[in-house]
């Protein structure tokens, strides 16, 4: 069978959390919860064929409960963070939870990312799929509108992980949803000697509190320039404002040729191993976290802990902060527009 499902864990109010397993004609697994439509596991071949699990997660419910880092998420209703919890929409100030003090960060402490999905297999020719739904009632995290949300996960036979959104509301709100794996194409502990690379010449410089000014940076000499194959180790300690603010790499780089369609944006490649992903989306924006705070953090292993920079985000999305710079992609959703979404991280070997 292409998806199994077994029950995962049970959330505090009796609800049971299901684990699919999805594999490809190629012998690529994928393992994905109800839960925060979380990517648990996803097991790629090096270039001797030997399969490891590339992202970082858990064995157990409780620890993503109690202490994931938004590990292999799909995050909402906002994605990133929005300066101070507060914008203007259509004249009305809202007001949301400031989870990443003083700014509001991932849809908040009850945001998508911490749902029960309601999930559903569906039917591909390109491979096993899964489609996962949620209901946000109006005010939830104080954003305005219902909101019915779909993330669809598809196992390609051509060794790709497809993930589309699609969204609707029936009041005019703000939406932004990304995919938080954080992925070690190694499985060493750390990935500073992962190349990448990312079609973008510019970011969005932020402050001290990691909102964007609303400026741009030319990315020229500046340890920001992936245009060319870098590891991502090769400048991150230097002194640049930009880096000492975020302990690393976190930023929003402005992808180039955005148009809504998909085309290719970024590649990460570990050289010891061989394993590369290539990234295609149809977002106008790639935040690089480095995983600069996941020093400490636990791991399923007693006694185990993760350091910094043990894994790398690559998180298609539109820009941090939009609601409240104008000037930036519109994150703006209206009654009777469909939100389209589609990002996808292909698998090789180099």
């Amino acid at each position: 069978m292409p998806i199994t499902k077994r029950k995962f864990g049970h959330l505090k109010n009796g609800e049971v959390v299901h684990l699919f397993t999805l594999k490809n004609k190629k012998g690529l697994t994928a393992k994905i919860i109800s839960y925060g439509g979380i990517l648990t596991e996803l097991w790629t071949p090096d270039r001797n064929g030997k399969l490891i699990n590339i992202v970082l997660g858990y064995q157990r419910l409780e620890n993503y409960l109690k202490h994931s880092p938004y590990f292999g998420a799909a995050v909402g209703r906002y994605a990133n963070r929005i300066a101070k919890g507060r914008f203007k929409l259509a004249g009305k100030t809202y007001r949301l939870a400031t989870n990443n003090p003083p700014n509001h960060l991932h849809g908040g402490p009850t945001g998508l990312s911490q749902q029960n999905w309601q999930a559903e297999i569906i039917k591909k020719i390109e491979g096993p799929a899964l489609a996962l739904t949620f209901f946000s009632p109006d005010g939830a995290e104080g954003f305005s509108g219902n909101l019915t949300t779909t993330v669809t996960y598809c196992l390609t036979d051509n060794n790709e992980l497809k993930i589309q959104y699609h969204a609707v509301t029936d009041q005019t709100t703000v939406v932004n949803f990304t995919h938080h794996s954080y992925f070690n194409l190694s499985g060493k502990d750390s990935v500073l000697d992962h190349v990448l690379t990312i079609k973008s010449d510019r970011i969005t410089p932020t402050d001290k509190a990691l909102i964007p000014t609303g400026d741009y940076l030319h990315v020229h000499n500046t340890p920001f320039d992936f245009r060319k194959p870098t590891p991502l180790g090769a400048r991150i300690f230097e002194p640049h404002p930009q880096l000492k603010n975020a302990g690393g790499y976190d930023h929003n780089w402005v992808l180039s040729d955005w148009n809504n369609k998909l085309r290719s944006v970024a590649s990460l490649h570990d050289p010891a191993s061989g394993r590369m992903i290539k990234v295609a989306t149809t977002e106008p924006g790639l935040q690089v976290y480095t995983g600069n705070g996941l020093g400490g953090t636990p791991t399923d292993k007693k006694g185990v802990k993760l350091k910094n920079y043990h894994g790398v985000c690559l998180e298609t999305q539109h820009f941090p902060d939009s609601p409240n710079k104008l000037h930036f992609p519109s994150t703006v959703l209206k009654p009777g527009e469909n939100f389209k979404s589609e990002t996808v991280y292909g698998f090789e070997v180099a």
